[in-house]
C-alpha cells in the first residue's frame, strides 16, 4: 500500500473527525463535540505548538493520524516532542502506516531541533507496543495522573 503523509488541510476535518471518533472509541473514551472542534482549531493554528500529520492511502482516504506537542524541558536545550495521539484505521493496520507516521514525527522533530520524541501507550495495547519496541526505547517510567478539571 502506498502511504502519503502530510499536514492536514482545513478540508480534511470530516475525515479526521471520523478517525478521531474511532480513536476515542478504541480507548473507550469520549470528549465533547466542543473539545473535538477546539482540538481541530488548535491543529490549524500556527501559533500553537501542536502539529498533526495525516496518512492517506492511494484512494486519498484518510487512514491514520499523529498529533505532536512541543514543549520545553529542564533537561535539555531542545524542546521535547510529545506524540500524544497515534492512530491507524483498523482496516489499514499492519501495513506500515503507524511506522511511517512515527518516522514523519521523528523527521519533523529533528527539523524543529527537538531533543527527543516520547509517548505513552496503554500496557494492554500489545499490537502498538510491538511496533514501539522496534522504533524506540521503553524507559520504564510509570505515569501518575490527577484530573483537575472535567471539560464540558
Amino acid at each position: 500500500m502506498r502511504i502519503i503523509i502530510e499536514e492536514p488541510s482545513i478540508n480534511d476535518f470530516i475525515s479526521w473527525k471520523k478517525l478521531w471518533q474511532e480513536y476515542l472509541h478504541f480507548y473507550k473514551s469520549s470528549v465533547s463535540e466542543s473539545i473535538t472542534q477546539f482540538t481541530w482549531e488548535r491543529i490549524q493554528d500556527a501559533q500553537i505548538p501542536l502539529y498533526a500529520f495525516v496518512a492517506f492511502n492511494e484512494a486519498k482516504e484518510l487512514i491514520g493520524f499523529a498529533h505532536v506537542i512541543y514543549h520545553a524541558s529542564t533537561w535539555t536545550k531542545g524542546d521535547y516532542a510529545y506524540l500524544q495521539d497515534l492512530f491507524v484505521s483498523e482496516k489499514c493496520r499492519r501495513g506500515g502506516v503507524a511506522t511511517a507516521l512515527v518516522h514523519k514525527v521523528y523527521t519533523h522533530a529533528t527539523q524543529k531541533n527537538a531533543s527527543r520524541v516520547y509517548w505513552l501507550t496503554h500496557e494492554n495495547n500489545k499490537e502498538a507496543r510491538a511496533l514501539y519496541e522496534k522504533v524506540a526505547v521503553r524507559t520504564g517510567f510509570i505515569q501518575y495522573r490527577k484530573v483537575l478539571k472535567i471539560e464540558p
